[in-house]
């Protein structure tokens, strides 16, 4: 079920430590670079999120893939007693836990290191978990799917925000040319590691989006799976539940 995809740079890592590498690299200039590359949509589309957890009144919550922390810190507005941000790039949670700090949010949100393949948590721990632009980084997507339901509390809410693919002409071709052409540019031009924004289409462009991922999730155990397209179809919003 899980994807393949070109080897980012150095074919003696496997794919979690050359992510690992990566977003080490590219942590610093990955807000600003974020911004450019999504013209700033990707700011809507994580507010999308946050509210689809809102009404579930969660007190704790697992932001997976955490990053710089964006999504975590955009979540305490559910307020939640309990937010952690657990990323595998140190590199990145580190750029986090200082906005976290400036924003006085130390007492909400803790940022962990931590593989989503093996999550450090018990069965069952959380009412709420999310994953922003994550997924699609996993070196095996089945078992991090099961390890986040198996922390999910029963009724809980999984949302995930992902890149996809348009569905109708006119989108698609405008998009893979985006993904082929301009986003690399942009990489080359703005990060000092440019095999990572190359990495970083490729990835998108081969991971199942729609119907092919809400399989894997059914497939894996959850229920109430839905997507809803975003943005003419660039992002998918996905949300589904544990019984």
């Amino acid at each position: 079920m899980t994807e393949k995809v070109k080897p980012y740079k150095d074919s003696a890592l496997n794919k979690k430590q050359q992510v690992t590498k990566m977003f080490d690299t590219i942590s610093k200039e990955y807000d600003g670079l974020n911004r450019v590359i999504s013209f700033g949509i990707d700011v809507k589309w994580r507010n999308k999120v946050v509210k689809i957890v809102a009404d579930k009144n969660p007190e704790t919550i697992l932001d997976i893939a955490t990053g710089t922390g964006d999504l975590a810190i955009n979540l305490t507005s559910t307020n939640a007693k309990q937010i952690i941000g657990l990323d595998i790039s140190d590199g990145m949670l580190e750029v986090g836990r200082q906005k976290v700090k400036s924003k006085n949010l130390d007492g909400i949100i803790d940022m962990v290191i931590g593989d989503s393949e093996d999550l450090p948590f018990e069965d069952n721990s959380f009412d709420a978990i999310t994953v922003a632009f994550g997924v699609r980084n996993f070196m095996n997507l089945d078992k991090g799917l099961s390890e986040i339901l198996r922390v999910l509390k029963p009724n809980g809410v999984f949302v995930i925000l992902e890149t996809s693919v348009p569905t109708k002409p006119f989108y698609k071709q405008g998009y893979k040319f985006y993904s082929k052409y301009i986003l690399p540019t942009i990489g080359k031009v703005f990060s000092k590691d440019r095999s990572a924004y190359k990495y970083l289409c490729e990835s998108a462009s081969v991971f199942p989006y729609g119907e092919a991922l809400n399989n894997i999730l059914k497939q894996i155990g959850f229920i109430n799976v839905e997507d809803k397209p975003q943005t003419f179809g660039v992002a998918t919003i996905y949300t589904a539940s544990k019984a």
